[in-house]
């Protein structure tokens, strides 16, 4: 038989290298959803793997080593420079800690290849990990050679560096790829560190929540979306986040606030957030005064001009009476906390010219800020309204729905959209809208907002926002959102089975969501619907922990099937690392598979296969 040419016999041995890939164990996804600025435990969350690293590390040393001990190693994994500059190291400590370090990578990178190992190595250390990192054993005849490396990495002080690199890269390999399940932004103090970190991962992707389509709507120069965006940071106290984060000016918009407004207890920022100044306290409260009237205003413009969103009842400023009750259809309501000295009665929703003076400069700001740039161009890089993964439907909220189980229909302009297709039209408008960012009142930049608010919104999923009842009634009757139809169906495993095929996927999938905190006090469970759908918003924020009970879900999907975990309130980094307090973690698995996931079972694999079969196609002799 004629030896191949040299490019068959190349295409030969990368048939065998994509068939063999496809053998190995499916890699691990991590989801985590509603990070809501909490960036120090979503840190945490993500140096620990959601609690797979200790599961690693109690497999490996579990006769070896004590549970101070087991703990002590995984705290120099999660945090190696912090912990390694708590003491002096001997020389004996450096070759023990450098030995299980190789060991817990040697055994997370077990089920990757060679090659992909290989490119995740650190430059400096790579020949030297993966002499190490590839049949390292002290029977081996190699001991004295591997040792001799250990004693050189010592006596040149690259001991503690080298750890740090070992640490990352277990940290890296014990996940391969995350999902963010949306909303990174508001309540939490730093939501731009959280995306900082994201943008620093190898494998990811974003599925958009309300909170992160307001920010980028704000970003693209809807004026309701940005009146929102500086309410809602004076709301919970994170204008350092605006000044500090993204570089935004608010001392002209402080100095009219302060100007306008005065003293009002039912506008001081939230109780939860870190301790404030006096100053700032009151500051927020004048701010969020200001800017609750302004977006009135604004999301008054874009409800005239889109009839087709259907918000007229939205229109409250021109219902307010002399005598400060809200004039309803069947009933006045008397109104609180009243900071309507800006409305003109004659023409309520018209802006003041310091208003549109300080709207102008704001978004001006926004759009010159570089950093804020950066993320939202890689939140709408990374981000979709929905994702299709290993066969599972991935999307924050909900898909709009009647009560009976039929798909919502929404129309914008000429044509109506329900399910995926709805879906697909809010993708485009949302690319749409930021290639255009010169246009502040076109139909894209104003369905951004729509999506924030809107009835047939998947992200929103309500019928009505009542931001205005909230701050100005005290009957909390009226304070009722009203969810879609969709929160009580997806319940049902026959509507869930319904959905996966409207997004063309079968009933064997899942569909994983976030937006809405369990309620675990009360005794709601996050699996619905016999395990086809899951939620994995528990309260990351600790704005929700008081109502939840717990401190978020987060899922992982391995080749061993699906596993749920619940964690605790994180206190902070400091504590964490002083007093060797992790999160506590407990699982619950919600599919065991009784055969291992190959890559072979999944989308890379069935990208694999393709490849592969059309090397074997243009190899193949015989000619049809």
């Amino acid at each position: 038989m004629p030896m191949p040419n040299e490019e068959k016999l190349n295409d030969f041995i990368e048939i065998i290298n994509l068939e063999a890939i496809q053998q190995l164990p499916k890699a691990t996804e991590h989801f985590v959803s509603d990070l809501h600025g909490e960036y120090e435990a979503f840190d945490h969350i993500l140096r620990n793997g959601s609690g797979s690293i200790r599961e690693k590390v109690d497999t490996l040393f579990q006769h070896t080593l004590t549970a101070a001990e087991k703990t002590e190693l995984c705290f120099l994994i999660y945090y190696p420079k912090e912990i390694l500059q708590e003491k002096e190291y001997h020389h004996e400590e450096w070759i023990e800690l450098m030995t299980q370090l190789v060991k817990v990578t040697r055994f997370t990178s077990s089920k990757y290849t060679r090659s992909k190992v290989r490119k995740a190595l650190p430059k400096q250390f790579a020949y030297i990990l993966e002499e190490l990192l590839y049949q390292y054993d002290s029977d081996f005849n190699k001991e004295a050679y591997y040792k001799a490396i250990f004693d050189k990495i010592i006596d040149l002080s690259l001991a503690s560096q080298f750890c740090e690199q070992l640490a990352f890269l277990i940290q890296r390999f014990v996940v391969d790829h995350l999902h963010v399940v949306g909303d990174i932004y508001d309540r939490g103090p730093a939501p731009d560190k959280i995306i900082d970190r994201l943008m620093a991962l190898p494998s990811l992707d974003i599925q958009l929540g309300n909170h992160d389509i307001l920010w980028i709507g704000s970003y693209c120069g809807s004026l309701p979306c940005l009146a929102s965006t500086i309410r809602i940071a004076a709301r919970y106290g994170n204008l350092a986040l605006l000044r500090e984060g993204y570089g935004i000016d608010l001392s002209k918009a402080i100095a009219f606030s302060r100007n306008q407004y005065q003293k009002n207890e039912g506008f001081y920022p939230k109780k939860t957030v870190d301790a404030l100044s006096e100053e700032e306290n009151y500051d927020a409260m004048v701010l969020q005064q200001a800017f609750a009237i302004i977006q009135f205003k604004v999301e008054a413009a874009v409800i005239k001009r889109r009839p087709e969103f259907q918000l007229a009842d939205r229109l409250l400023l021109e219902k307010i009476t002399k005598d400060l009750y809200l004039q309803l259809e069947d009933r006045l309501e008397p109104l609180i906390n009243p900071c309507f000295q800006l409305v003109d009665p004659k023409d309520p929703y018209r802006l003041t010219v310091e208003e549109q003076d300080i709207l102008e400069d704001l978004l001006e700001q926004f759009r010159a800020s570089e950093r804020l740039a950066s993320h939202v161009h890689f939140l709408v890089e990374k981000g979709t309204l929905y994702q299709i993964y290993n066969k599972n439907l991935l999307f924050h909220g909900c898909i709009p729905c009647y009560p009976d189980g039929r798909l919502l229909s929404v129309t914008f302009g000429e044509t109506s959209y329900q399910g995926k297709a709805l879906m697909d039209f809010y993708q485009e408008c949302l690319k749409q809208s930021l290639a255009e960012p010169t246009c502040t009142s076109d139909l894209a930049t104003d369905v951004l907002w729509y999506l924030w608010c809107g009835e047939g919104s998947s992200l929103f999923g309500k019928k009505t926002m009542k931001t205005f009842e909230r701050y100005f009634i005290s009957n909390k009757h009226t304070h009722t959102e009203e969810k879609n139809a969709y929160y009580t169906l997806r319940e049902e495993e026959e509507f869930c089975c319904g959905l996966l095929a409207e997004f063309g996927l079968e009933p064997t999938g899942h569909i994983i969501n976030g937006h809405t905190p369990v309620k675990v006090k009360k005794g709601e469970t996050p699996i619905k619907a016999n395990g086809r759908l899951l939620v994995i918003d528990g309260g990351l924020s600790r704005s929700y922990q008081e109502v939840t009970g717990i401190a978020g879900y987060t899922l992982l999907y391995n080749s061993f099937g699906m596993t749920l975990a619940a964690h605790q309130p994180f206190t902070d980094r400091q504590t964490a690392i002083k007093e060797r307090k992790d999160i506590l973690t407990q699982k619950k698995i919600v599919v065991r598979q009784t055969k291992r996931i190959t890559v072979r079972q999944t989308d890379i694999g069935k990208q694999l296969q393709i490849e592969s079969t059309r090397l074997l196609e243009k190899n193949n002799p015989i000619k049809n």
